[in-house]
């Protein structure tokens, strides 16, 4: 686990706030339901949190000045967090490698995988550290 004390991410008073939000919507709807419905939930949520949320955000992947790939972020919030929802029984190295590789696509830095699965791990994501609050850093990404 990354010591979080010796560690600063940009962006936390938005990411704590987002983080608020997904428990709200939590604790209101618990887990099993299609990640939709969590994705509609947490839009509501955000809004209602004053935050300027943009949502199924078209991101590209670029080869050589070609766009290679076509992604849809989750949530752009306060044009700065990248917010991955899902409802998976954890959170794998493929979801955090997802991240990474929005973040590559974007100009963004910060982003956040929120798991309405039975874990509750949210990791907090950073290019500029390639590291995440809840768990070691990612092999080869130092």
């Amino acid at each position: 686990m990354a010591d979080t004390d010796k560690l600063s991410f940009k962006h936390l008073d938005i990411t704590s706030r987002i983080v608020g939000a997904f428990f709200a919507v939590y604790g209101e709807l618990g887990y099993g339901f299609l990640e939709s419905v969590y994705r509609s939930a947490m839009g509501i949520a955000l809004r209602e949190a004053g935050l300027n949320v943009r949502d199924e955000v078209a991101a590209r992947a670029r080869f050589r000045g070609h766009c290679v790939g076509l992604f849809r972020l989750d949530f752009v919030v306060e044009h700065a967090v990248i917010v991955e929802l899902k409802g998976a029984r954890g959170i794998d190295q493929c979801h955090l490698a997802q991240v990474l590789n929005y973040l590559r696509c974007t100009s963004l830095e910060t982003g956040l995988i929120l798991n309405f699965g039975r874990k509750q791990v949210i990791p907090l994501i950073s290019s500029a550290f390639s590291a995440f609050i809840c768990g070691p850093l990612l092999p080869g990404h130092r």
